[in-house]
């Protein structure tokens, strides 16, 4: 008599079984270990935001790729090419993740107009986007509040989880909550009152799992000039430049990797 198989366990047949090579010990895990030269070199960021302007010198290097989000009625479309930053979001969170990756590369995923004002349809499409042409990382520099988007976005959120694409997400500014930052498949972010860009802390007691600088940021804006701005969405990107530097040296990182190296990497953890 045939044996029946349960439904999910094919991938576990001996035959299919891959080997994983180990990763050091995470105890003492340092920022050599974690990023070595990495610079983001070979990894792709997805910025899901405002669109990026590549003029600015601050950005370092080219804009990659462009795309645009475009609803007209129940159709959803992808246009190609150059954009505008509607607002600046978009080029600020560029450019703090390039001081931290300058050889990442970048791709603007463009979802929200003037005023940060976007749909929860265009926002998944956007993060759709991205997993369907293989990015590496994406930042997510906003959210939405409307539990009518709960489960398309948490949909999205957990394909990327399982293609092994990191989001990186804001916490919303206000005490509500929003989505996807209360997710446990993304890295969620909030902003902490320090300067050193290459500090951040974990919380045991999530769901924002980690504090990075996003008070008094000075960052690049619209029309080559720049702005101090003040937000959860400006940690964020101080998360997305670290982990592009952790991906480069480590291609391929399991998300659940990639968290546990933030969380020894914390400037709250300490040592026996």
């Amino acid at each position: 008599m045939q044996k029946l198989t349960p439904a999910w366990s094919s991938q576990f047949a001996l035959e299919k079984v891959s080997p994983i090579a180990m990763v050091h010990p995470l105890d003492h895990l340092n920022w050599e270990q974690a990023c070595g030269e990495g610079q983001g070199q070979g990894v792709k960021v997805a910025i899901i935001d405002s669109g990026v302007d590549a003029t600015h010198p601050a950005l370092l290097g080219p804009v990659n790729g462009y795309t645009t989000v475009i609803i007209e009625g129940e159709t959803i479309r992808y246009e190609q090419g150059p954009h505008e930053d509607s607002c600046g979001h978009g080029t600020a969170c560029a450019g703090i993740i390039r001081s931290l990756a300058p050889a990442c590369e970048i791709y603007s995923v463009k979802v929200l107009g003037k005023g940060l004002i976007g749909r929860g349809s265009a926002f998944i499409a956007g993060v759709r986007w991205a997993i369907e042409n293989n990015m590496d990382i994406c930042n997510l520099s906003l959210g939405t509040t409307k539990r009518e988007f709960f489960a398309g976005l948490h949909e999205v959120v957990d394909q990327a989880y399982f293609q092994h694409i990191p989001l990186v997400t804001a916490a919303n500014n206000m005490p509500i909550p929003s989505f996807p930052s209360m997710y446990s498949s993304v890295i969620s972010v909030a902003a902490h009152h320090e300067d050193d860009p290459l500090r951040f802390y974990y919380n045991p007691h999530p769901p924002m799992e980690f504090g990075a600088r996003g008070i008094n940021v000075p960052v690049p804006w619209l029309y080559q000039s720049w702005s101090t701005v003040t937000g959860n969405s400006f940690a964020a990107p101080h998360i997305t430049g670290i982990c592009a530097k952790i991906l480069a040296e480590h291609p391929h990182l399991p998300l659940f990797h990639l968290k546990t190296m933030l969380r020894a990497l914390a400037a709250n953890i300490s040592t026996p």
